[in-house]
């Protein structure tokens, strides 16, 4: 997990409130990216192909549109519909960019990266050690959405994070 994922999550778990939704039946929480997509088949197979994706389970309409489909990321679920603009789901495509990004935590961010690209990904920022301790590297897939691949490479403490951030900001105010 990366550093600032495992930071996000520590501050959370300190954070319960009885008030807070409780999963029903024992099930552990999800939260679970629905990406809508123009050609969310092609989207499976680039999936599988780049991050090496897992098909779940997938419901063709009958204009051969999928209506519903899910696929499991390094043990995460990820639904995809195809886009649908009657309905108000539109694509990256339709709407000319995307303001999300989905942070893929991997065992080497480098090769993630050079097998999502061989797959048809654009590059948007070549991995780079971060100040933060994680190898991060952006690219946007053929669909629009964009992918952070992560490889933490050391642990900071919070006041190192903190050390961290602020020698970035002056290097970027310079």
């Amino acid at each position: 997990m990366s550093n600032l994922m495992q930071q996000t999550t520590e501050a959370q778990s300190v954070q319960t409130d009885s008030a807070q939704a409780q999963p029903s039946h024992n099930q552990p929480p999800v939260l679970a990216p629905h990406l809508v997509c123009d050609g969310a088949a092609a989207a499976i197979d680039f999936y599988t192909r780049a991050f090496g994706a897992k098909e779940l389970f997938r419901l063709p309409g009958s204009n051969g549109k999928l209506m519903h489909a899910c696929v499991s990321i390094n043990g995460a679920q990820v639904m995809l519909v195809d886009e649908a603009t009657n309905c108000g789901m539109m694509s990256p495509t339709t709407l000319k960019g995307t303001p999300v990004t989905l942070n893929l935590g991997v065992d080497d961010a480098d090769a993630v990266f050079a097998q999502s690209v061989a797959a048809g990904a654009t590059p948007v920022m070549p991995p780079e050690n971060m100040f933060w301790g994680d190898r991060y590297g952006v690219l946007q897939d053929p669909f629009g959405h964009r992918w952070a691949v992560i490889t933490p490479i050391r642990s900071m403490s919070d006041n190192e994070l903190r050390d961290a951030a602020s020698e970035f900001e002056a290097t970027m105010s310079a």
